[in-house]
């Protein structure tokens, strides 16, 4: 005897609907925690401290810089994070989850743009994809949107011994961000660039994150550049690093250059910065001389 259905069919087109969702995207950002953080490095016979109790809690998509004296940890927190390094003692995790090593929710961008010579520019840009295995099609179409969103579409089959420094920096920028992370460190990416190029492509990286909305973690020495950027400029100690002043930046978005010269509250931000950091460089000069006597 047949049997006759009682489902409603319009629930079963939903059911089926349903099974062919893409996922849910995920923030676009994620959070990063350092919990009680040490570490130390070798140095001929002796250890020597670099972070003592570094603690640290940064949000999904903001953007926080970090300051301090040569040698306070900076780079050592960032490698920490990417999982370069792993600390002597503390934790550090990203989106909850322990770092035990490198991630491809996570993105590196250095000062040196470190493309590869014999690669063509797009080649460039598709390098981490194709690391990735994504398809060679996939892989140029996505380059070429990056090289387009970076204003270097023109450029995609081009030397990059050709191009300019701030050019190649762009093709940096893009290589970095078509990888779609959820979190870049960057170890002062624009410090070898001139004045004019420096602030060009301060402004185009912000540009580019306010519509991704990566996490991101930016090493610097320019408290300028640190406040125009960031949503919170952090301050560390000399060696051993920690955390010393942690300050929000409440300067509206979109942010432009002549906030350095127009605005009186980036001149506010500029000097409190500025002091805490020539007593910091003050503390790690007297700690310098305190060990070359101590190894004199």
């Amino acid at each position: 005897m047949r049997q006759t259905s009682t489902a409603n069919p319009r629930t079963e087109v939903a059911d089926q609907a349903a099974d062919h969702r893409p996922p849910s995207r995920r923030p676009a950002g994620a959070p990063i925690e350092f919990r009680h953080v040490s570490h130390n490095f070798i140095h001929g016979r002796r250890a020597v401290l670099v972070l003592e109790d570094f603690n640290l809690d940064i949000g999904a998509s903001e953007f926080v810089s970090i300051v301090g004296p040569s040698g306070c940890g900076k780079t050592t927190a960032l490698s920490m994070a990417g999982g370069l390094e792993r600390p002597r003692a503390g934790t550090v995790a990203l989106d909850g989850e322990p770092v035990s090593g490198t991630s491809d929710d996570v993105a590196f961008m250095f000062a040196r743009d470190a493309l590869l010579t014999w690669r063509r520019v797009r080649r460039n840009v598709e390098l981490g994809l194709e690391v990735r295995h994504v398809p060679a099609a996939e892989r140029k179409r996505r380059a070429d949107e990056w090289l387009r969103r970076v204003r270097l579409e023109e450029f995609a089959d081009s030397d990059v011994l050709h191009l300019s420094q701030g050019m190649r920096q762009r093709v940096a920028i893009a290589r970095t961000l078509v990888q779609s992370p959820r979190v870049v460190l960057m170890d002062e990416p624009f410090a070898a660039l001139d004045a004019q190029t420096r602030a060009n492509q301060q402004q185009e990286f912000i540009r580019l994150w306010e519509a991704e909305r990566p996490t991101v973690v930016f090493v610097t020495h320019d408290l300028e550049e640190a406040i125009l950027l960031s949503d919170r400029v952090v301050l560390m100690a000399a060696r051993p690093g920690r955390i010393v002043a942690d300050i929000r930046i409440d300067l509206e978005r979109p942010r432009t250059q002549e906030m350095r010269t127009s605005s009186p509250e980036f001149a506010e931000y500029l000097e409190t910065l500025s002091a805490r950091l020539r007593e910091e460089v003050a503390a790690a000069e007297e700690r310098r001389r305190a060990d070359e006597e101590a190894s004199a």
